[in-house]
C-alpha cells in the first residue's frame, strides 16, 4: 500500500502592507509652507486654484492636515465659515476648500479621514450645510452625502469668488 505524501502547504503571505498611522490636526502658522507646498502640484495641474503663499499663513486655523509619523503634511482641506448662510437658512454654512491629498497616499484612505474630520468639526460648530466646489466627479463627496446644487444656494461671497473658466461641479450637504 503506497501512501501519498501531503502535498507541502504554501507559504504564508506576507502580511498586508500598512499605510504609516496618520494624525488628523488643526493647522497652525507654522504650517504655511508645508500647506503651500502640498497644493502646489494640484494648483499647476489645474485641480486646485493656485493661491499665494501668504494666504496659507493667513488662514492656516481654518486648515486640517494630516500630518504622516515624521510631521510632514500628506494632506489638507479648509474649512471656511460664511456667518450669513445661503439665502433661507438661519444657520451659518461652511465651505471646503483646497483638498488635496499627497500622490503616495492616494486611495489610501487619507481624504476620507479629513472629510470625516471636517463634518464632525463643522457639526461642532452648529453649521447648517457645507458647500465645496470641484472640477473632479465628486466621488468621495458623494460618498459622504454631498449632492450638486446651484450657485444660488451657496454663500453669496464663495461663489462669487469661483473662476467660471473652471467650471467647477458644487456639491452640498445639509448637516
Amino acid at each position: 500500500m503506497t501512501t501519498a505524501t501531503p502535498s507541502p502547504l504554501p507559504p504564508p503571505c506576507p502580511p498586508a502592507a500598512r499605510a504609516p498611522a496618520l494624525r488628523i490636526r488643526t493647522a497652525g502658522a507654522d504650517d504655511a509652507a508645508g500647506l503651500a507646498e502640498l497644493s502646489r502640484p494640484f494648483a499647476r495641474s489645474g485641480e486646485l486654484r493656485e493661491r499665494p503663499d501668504a494666504l496659507y499663513a493667513a488662514r492656516a486655523a481654518e486648515f486640517l492636515v494630516a500630518a504622516g509619523p515624521g510631521g510632514g503634511l500628506e494632506g489638507c482641506v479648509g474649512l471656511r465659515v460664511y456667518a450669513d448662510g445661503p439665502a433661507g437658512e438661519p444657520a451659518p454654512a461652511g465651505v471646503l476648500y483646497n483638498f488635496c491629498v499627497a500622490g503616495h497616499r492616494q486611495g489610501r484612505g487619507v481624504g476620507a479621514a479629513l472629510l470625516r474630520t471636517a463634518l464632525a468639526l463643522a457639526r461642532t460648530q452648529s453649521l447648517g450645510a457645507l458647500f465645496t466646489a470641484t472640477t473632479g466627479d465628486g466621488r468621495l463627496f458623494r460618498r459622504y452625502g454631498f449632492t450638486p446644487v446651484t450657485a444660488r444656494q451657496a454663500p453669496r461671497p464663495w461663489t462669487e469668488s469661483l473662476d467660471p473658466r473652471r467650471n467647477a461641479l458644487i456639491l452640498a450637504r445639509t448637516l
